[in-house]
């Protein structure tokens, strides 16, 4: 099989490439998948430049890509209702990373029936972004209807899952993005939107019950001060002092990791299907150009998901 690897720490256009590698073993709880796409996540060239280790000893060459979409086309012998043939989406094990190739396997408990209504390149862009999303919301903040949110960086691929499913929640939602990106952020649910270039989002007119952080830095530190006494900041970036700012602001503050998981995939499958998530797709990169795709979305210029696509 073909699949995108890392020979080594470094930059990308030198060390990561098109190799020949042998199948990953299937085990008794797994789907074996023939990829169809897969999407381009900044821990993928974070893991290239050596700045983020998932695994405490990296073996090189190192396979890249954590989720993609694609048909099943193996059962393993404890799996229960998946069959081969199934259009499947899905978030990897972070020990088990290589969705950038022709096949990859996955434990069938991470997986989820892909959206009918999406394409595989589309439905390769949606497991971390939504993931990240429901978990930040509903597990961290343990939002309920009616409650104020602030997204930041509500343009993101993150920041516009949170803010679709956020007022599929039922929450009235604020994000900041660029005025370029307002009237699509405004589409996707957000009631305000507010410049983070020309306008402070501390003016708000009421304080906030959730702030849902994906940019990080001075906009996080910045953000303990439109929280309601009790409130929750959410981040996906880390909180430095977390605990002392919590206590100082009175409130609860939560950073997270995402972590896969096929049940929360099915329902979100089914909002995409009922028209409530969408994905926007900045580019498609064929599988040898994977290192283009890398480079395009460590370049930070990508309005949308990074994909790619194994044809089919």
């Amino acid at each position: 099989m073909r699949a995108v690897v890392s020979k080594s720490h470094g930059k990308i256009e030198e060390v990561v490439g098109l190799a020949t590698v042998d199948e990953p073993p299937l085990r008794p709880s797994d789907l074996r998948v023939e990829m169809r796409a897969a999407s381009v996540n900044p821990i993928d060239w974070l893991i290239v430049a050596g700045a983020l280790r998932v695994l405490p000893d990296e073996a090189f060459p190192l396979r890249l890509g954590s989720d993609g979409a694609g048909v099943v086309t193996a059962v393993g012998a404890d799996v229960t209702g998946f069959s081969v043939g199934d259009q499947v989406f899905f978030r990897v094990a972070p020990d088990r990373t290589g969705t950038f190739a022709t096949v990859a396997v996955v434990d069938a408990a991470l997986a989820a029936r892909m959206p009918a209504s999406v394409s595989f390149a589309e439905a390769a862009g949606i497991p971390l972004v939504a993931l990240t999303a429901w978990q930040g919301l509903v597990e961290q903040a343990r939002v309920e209807a009616g409650q104020r949110l602030l997204v930041h960086g509500g343009a993101g691929a993150v920041g516009a899952a949170v803010v679709q499913i956020a007022r599929h929640l039922g929450l009235h939602v604020t994000a900041t993005a660029g005025a370029e990106d307002a009237d699509w952020v405004r589409d996707l649910g957000a009631e305000q939107v507010i410049d983070y270039r020309t306008q402070s989002f501390e003016d708000a007119a009421e304080a906030y019950d959730v702030v849902f952080d994906t940019v990080g830095g001075q906009t996080q530190d910045r953000s303990l001060s439109v929280l309601r006494r009790g409130g929750t900041l959410v981040s996906v970036l880390g909180v430095p002092d977390a605990e002392q700012k919590a206590k100082l602001h009175d409130v609860t503050v939560r950073p997270f990791f995402m972590r896969p998981d096929g049940a929360q995939l099915a329902r979100i499958a089914a909002l995409v299907d009922t028209g409530g998530l969408r994905s926007r797709t900045d580019r498609v990169f064929p599988l040898e150009d994977a290192p283009q795709a890398l480079i395009r979305s460590a370049s930070g210029h990508a309005k949308g998901k990074v994909i790619i696509s194994m044809g089919g």
